[in-house]
């Protein structure tokens, strides 16, 4: 699964719908059931009829990771998942990513320039000049 800074919802989907798609595609039989207890999972169960534009980017990013664990990924890659966000949303879209990854053992590999939150991570791999500089076991 992928989370992406910018979210990458599609505009003319619903939120419910947005989070169907990669159920959909896999050919899901109960992809909008689904869907819908995913958004409810992430706090959004009422807001599954509205579109992209009618969320706040919390929001936003919290459809985005109800379509990234859609289909139990047993990997989750999120970029900068609280980029866009501000301090408060974020940490409320963290503590949300990491509880999903807990419950569904999803493994999670962040990409951030935020310390504060590789900290939260059990290892954090630094990479500079496109090299491994440095490998870390964070204390979580």
């Amino acid at each position: 699964g992928f989370v992406f800074q910018d979210f990458q919802l599609l505009p003319t989907l619903t939120a419910l719908e947005n989070v169907a798609v990669p159920l959909e595609l896999q050919g899901a039989k109960h992809a909008m059931k689904k869907a819908a207890e995913l958004l409810t999972k992430v706090g959004l169960g009422d807001r599954g009829n509205h579109y992209a534009s009618q969320l706040s980017g919390g929001e936003q990013q919290r459809v985005a990771l109800a379509r990234a664990f859609a289909n139990d990924p047993k990997i989750l890659f999120a970029d900068e998942p609280t980029g866009n966000l501000d301090a408060e949303t974020g940490e409320t879209v963290v503590d949300l990513l990491f509880e999903l990854n807990k419950e569904l053992g999803t493994t999670l590999v962040l990409v951030t320039h935020d310390m504060e939150l590789a900290q939260k991570t059990q290892n954090i791999l630094t990479i500079k000049g496109g090299r491994i500089a440095n490998l870390t076991k964070a204390s979580v």
